[in-house]
C-alpha cells in the first residue's frame, strides 16, 4: 500500500492508464445493454425482433394498418444459423435469436439461440433440412394479423337468425321412432304397396323393435296383428321376414309376450313349423318360438298342451343338416334349465309373492314328463353323431338336463354308451393337445367333463 501511495503521489499513474480503464468500463456497459436487447420481450405477440430500434414520441401510434402491413412486407428478415452473421440496420431476426455486439468491428451479429440451436441441431442430425424462408415468415405474420382482426373472425360465422331458420327446417324433418313406425305401418297396410316394399318395411321394423318401448308401441298401434297376418302369407319371403320381426319384438319383452299369446301367435307359429316350408323360414319361426317361450311359463304350458313337442319331433327327424336339430335341442334345454333354476332360487330365504307365483306357474309345466313320453330320450342322442363340435356340446348339455327323466332309457341304449366312450377318447386327446400349447380354459376339456358327468349318472 505504501508503494502504491508513493507511485500515485509521485505522478507515475499515467493518463493513458486512466483512458484504458474508462474504455474497459464503457465496453462492459455496452455488453450489458446488448444482453438486455437480445432477451425477447415475453409480453410481445410478434414473431420477429427488429434489430434497429425505431424510437417514437410519447403517445405516438401507427393508425394506418395498411402502412404497417406494407412496412412488414418490406421488412428484411434474416434467418439465423449456427454461425454468427453480421446484421445491417433495418434487418429483423426471429424472436429467441442470439444477438451480440462485435467489439472489434462495432457491428451487431446474430445466430440461433440456445433453444433454436438445440432443435436445429436435432433436425440436421436426422437429415431434415426443412426451414422457413423470409417470405414464409412474412406470410405467417400477415396471417396472424388477419386472425386477430375482429372483422375477419366475424366473417367465419353465420348470423343467429339464419341458424334459427335452418334449425326450424331441420325440426320438420326429424321423426320420432313412434312416428316412423306409424308411417311404416300405414304404408304396409296400403293396397298400393308392393311385396318388395312390404319386405323393406319389415326390415326397418325389425331394426326398431329391438328397443323394448318400440316393440310395445308396435303392439299398441296394431302392428302385432299385421305381423301375425304375414306369417300366414302365401309368400315365403313375407313369412320369413314377419317371423324375424316377431322374434325380435318378443325377445326379453314380457309385455309383448303376453299380447302375442293372447292374439294367437303360438298357434300361428306352430302351424308354420308343421307345414312344408323352406329351411330359412323354419329357422326364423324357431327363433320366434324360442323368444316367446323364454322365461314365460304360461306360454310354455300352452306350447306343451297344443302339441308343440310333437311338432318339434317331426322337425327334428326331418332335418338332415343338423341346423334345426341344434336349435330345437337348445330350446328344450332352456326350458328344463329355467324350471330347475326357479325351483332352487330362494330355498334358504323368504320369497315374495311374485316369485311364489312364478314357482307355481313353472310347476304346471311338466316338460320332463312330456319329453319322456314323446320319445325325446332317444332323439337327442342322435345329435351326437354330428361332426360339428357345437352340435355335440348342445346335445351333451341337453342329455345332462334330461337325465332325471331319461336315465333308464340312457342305460338301455347301447349305442349311446358307445358314442360317449368314443367321444371321450377323442376329446381327451384334443384337450391334452390344448394343454401342451398353453391353453388355460380348454373347450375340449369342458366337453370331457360333460361326458364324465353323464357316466357318473349312468353308473
Amino acid at each position: 500500500m505504501r508503494l502504491m501511495s508513493r507511485r500515485i503521489t509521485g505522478g507515475s499513474f499515467s493518463c493513458s492508464s486512466v483512458l484504458l480503464l474508462l474504455l474497459m468500463l464503457l465496453m462492459l456497459l455496452l455488453m450489458l445493454c446488448q444482453l438486455t436487447d437480445s432477451v425477447p420481450d415475453q409480453k410481445s405477440d410478434s414473431a420477429l425482433t427488429v434489430v434497429e430500434n425505431v424510437e417514437r414520441g410519447e403517445g405516438e401510434t401507427v393508425e394506418d394498418e395498411e402502412e404497417e402491413e406494407v412496412m412488414m412486407e418490406n421488412l428484411e428478415v434474416v434467418q439465423p444459423t449456427d454461425e454468427w452473421q453480421t446484421l445491417t440496420p433495418g434487418q429483423a431476426v426471429p424472436a429467441g435469436s442470439h444477438v451480440r455486439l462485435n467489439l472489434q468491428t462495432g457491428q451487431r451479429e446474430v445466430r440461433l439461440g440456445e433453444e433454436q440451436l438445440k432443435y436445429w441441431t436435432q433436425e440436421h442430425r436426422e437429415g431434415d433440412e426443412a426451414s422457413f424462408s423470409p417470405d414464409e415468415l412474412k406470410q405467417a405474420m400477415k396471417k396472424i394479423k388477419e386472425d386477430l382482426n375482429p372483422n375477419s373472425v366475424a366473417s367465419k360465422f353465420r348470423p343467429l337468425e339464419e341458424l334459427k331458420k335452418d334449425m326450424a327446417q331441420l325440426d320438420l324433418l326429424v321423426e320420432t321412432d313412434v312416428q316412423i313406425m306409424r308411417r311404416l305401418l300405414d304404408q304396409y297396410s296400403s293396397s298400393n304397396s308392393t311385396t318388395e316394399q312390404r319386405l323393406n318395411i319389415l326390415l326397418e321394423l325389425e331394426y326398431l323393435v329391438h328397443q323394448v318401448d318400440n316393440a310395445q308401441n308396435l303392439c299398441s298401434m296394431g302392428g302385432l296383428q299385421l305381423i301375425l297376418d304375414g306369417l300366414n302369407s302365401s309368400d315365403v319371403r313375407l313369412q320369413e321376414r314377419s317371423a324375424f320381426v316377431l322374434g325380435s319384438a318378443l325377445s326379453s319383452n314380457p309385455v309383448v309376450q303376453v299380447q302375442a299369446v293372447e292374439n294367437g301367435a303360438l298357434q300361428s307359429l306352430l302351424t308354420a313349423l308343421a307345414t312344408d316350408q323352406p329351411l330359412r323360414v323354419k329357422k326364423k319361426v324357431l327363433f320366434a318360438v324360442a323368444s316367446l317361450l323364454r322365461h314365460f311359463p304360461h306360454a310354455q304350458h300352452n306350447f306343451l298342451s297344443r302339441g308343440g313337442l310333437q311338432v318339434l319331433s317331426q322337425l327334428f327327424r326331418a332335418d338332415t343338416s343338423g341346423v334345426l336339430r341344434t336349435r330345437v335341442v337348445t330350446m328344450l334345454y332352456d326350458m328344463i334349465s329355467e324350471k330347475e333354476l326357479i325351483s332352487q332360487t330362494g330355498l334358504d330365504q323368504v320369497l315374495d309373492a311374485s316369485h311364489e307365483e312364478r314357482v307355481r306357474q313353472y310347476s304346471q309345466v311338466s316338460v320332463e314328463v312330456e319329453l319322456q313320453e314323446k320319445g325325446w330320450c332317444g332323439l337327442v342322442p342322435q345329435l351326437l353323431e354330428s361332426t360339428e363340435h357345437d352340435h355335440r356340446e348342445k346335445a351333451l348339455r341337453a342329455l345332462l338336463a334330461m337325465a332325471p327323466a331319461c336315465l333308464d332309457q340312457y342305460r338301455a341304449d347301447s349305442s349311446l354308451l358307445v358314442s360317449l366312450l368314443s367321444l371321450r377318447e377323442q376329446y381327451q386327446e384334443m384337450a391334452q393337445s390344448e394343454m401342451i400349447v398353453g391353453e388355460e380354459n380348454s373347450y375340449y376339456a369342458e366337453l370331457v367333463e360333460h361326458i364324465d358327468a353323464l357316466h357318473v349318472k349312468l353308473k
